[in-house]
């Protein structure tokens, strides 16, 4: 199974990968099959079903908008944010919708889009779609939304293959055990270890512009998550942060040095609020290697480029590069889902990423990479996904904040040492994994236990 770089950072939309990225995925794949069935002039109809926790969290994630998005043929780097809300209310309002913007059906809320609490096999985000015609149902399909924007077919999730994509790489990896192996064996670093392996599919330079602009991404959701202010959407009227932080900020007149780190972390603190504001707003971003985990990384490489007046596109580059070989070791052996492991599957891999990207800048060794990683991930194991009202603001926007100051201390840690340390990244991993099989469901994104249930207690 070979995984990219851009399988792990994707331009999206807010406010969840698994709940709002996938499932626009998946309507968009859907409504494709059709077409290359010509099976789209023919239908009259169609249902969608989700299932586990996109049905328990799914309105409140967005999941039934993103759904009909992608069944309008949209996808979630692409669609039109502003147009969004209009187009929506014109399907629930008339209840026409033009699947694939080409082909226009009945379609009655209430009755093509159905919520059931019961799970499907392979992954609790499992979703259906069917399409009927004048005389039955002329095609069907499940997917399985495992996190990160990740989406299976029901044929792909029973073989257990979770990627089709065999192209082979110079230097292939399956735990960090190997990773390291291979970088001492060949002398690189991890992420000329990752580059390497990136030109599998694309030359340097194609990599190199991809990557800068998923940066420019992470940028322009940071300036525009500290513009806007007021109320986030849903119903819990949760305010917006970061606008006056970072006015508060810049009227102090702090220091910009690395060192002064009472006001680093602050500044850290705003870029990771900027980004999951916007996120639970609905904005782009890029996930990172989930939306609810997207403000990690980009705080921690802004705090990078603010605090180190040497910082360079090159830096951008290599952060990328070794963040990306973390994720993939997670995604390979445990999971990125809070659906499926919690919340340390999404903000616990997204801070070993984060740590391990800054500490390859920062000139680690590849043993202190990984030991960096290992710190970041193995202080957010047993980390529960339980989002109050089904909504990626309590606890995720603060969660992200607090992972981003982790993953910077994780990395000054790991290069204050020689790489030697007692648990490896392999065994924290394997530890998500296993603690995410032993949790209970209802503190896997369902909103059923935790501080989801506190809240409406109190």
């Amino acid at each position: 199974m070979a995984i990219s770089v851009f399988d792990m950072f994707k331009v999206g939309i807010g406010p969840s990968s698994s709940h709002t990225v996938g499932p626009m995925r998946a309507g968009a794949a859907f409504v494709g099959e059709l077409q290359r069935s010509q099976l789209l002039a023919k239908v009259h109809r169609v249902e969608v079903r989700l299932y586990g926790s996109l049905a328990a969290t799914g309105v409140g994630h967005g999941s039934d908008r993103a759904v009909l998005m992608g069944l309008m043929g949209e996808l979630p780097d692409s669609v039109d944010l502003q147009a969004m809300g209009a187009r929506l209310g014109r399907v629930t309002g008339e209840q026409r919708l033009v699947l694939a913007g080409v082909h226009e059906v009945q379609f009655v809320c209430t009755r093509d889009l159905l919520l059931l609490e019961e799970s499907l096999p392979y992954h609790p985000n499992g979703m259906s779609f069917s399409a009927f015609g004048a005389t039955g149902e002329l095609f069907e399909e499940t997917y399985y939304s495992v996190g990160g924007g990740f989406i299976v077919g029901s044929e792909q999730a029973a073989s257990g293959v979770l990627d089709a994509d065999r192209t082979v790489l110079p230097y292939d990896f399956s735990s960090a055990a190997q990773l390291l192996a291979l970088c001492q064996q060949h002398g690189l670093s991890i992420s000329q270890l990752m580059l390497a392996n990136e030109r599998a599919w694309r030359d340097e330079a194609q990599i190199r512009s991809a990557i800068l602009a998923l940066w420019r991404t992470m940028q322009a959701c940071v300036s525009k998550g500290l513009e806007e202010q007021g109320v986030l959407p849903g119903g819990l009227n949760v305010r917006r942060r970061a606008h006056r932080l970072h006015q508060s900020l810049q009227a102090a007149g702090k220091p910009n040095v690395i060192g002064s780190t009472l006001s680093a972390m602050e500044w850290v603190n705003l870029f990771a609020l900027a980004v999951n504001e916007e996120n639970a707003a609905g904005g782009r971003m890029v996930t990172a290697p989930t939306n609810g985990a997207a403000g990690i990384i980009p705080a921690v490489l802004h705090y990078y480029v603010r605090f180190n007046p040497d910082a360079c596109d090159d830096d951008i580059v290599r952060f990328f590069l070794a963040a990306a070989a973390v994720g993939i070791l997670c995604k390979k052996n445990a999971s990125i889902s809070g659906a499926e492991v919690g919340c340390q599957g999404e903000v616990g891999s997204a801070c070993a990423m984060a740590a391990a990207g800054l500490a390859e800048i920062l000139g680690a060794s590849p043993r202190q990479v990984e030991n960096a990683a290992e710190i970041g991930l193995e202080h957010n194991l047993g980390l529960t996904c339980d989002p109050v009202g089904g909504l990626v603001q309590v606890p995720c926007i603060e969660r992200n904040a607090i992972a981003a100051v982790k993953a910077i201390n994780a990395a000054q840690m790991a290069l204050r040492g020689d790489g030697e340390h007692f648990i490896s990244l392999d065994h924290a991993i394997r530890t998500l994994r296993d603690t995410g099989a032993d949790m209970h469901d209802k503190y896997k994104e369902t909103s059923r236990g935790g501080l989801a249930v506190s809240f409406v207690e109190c």
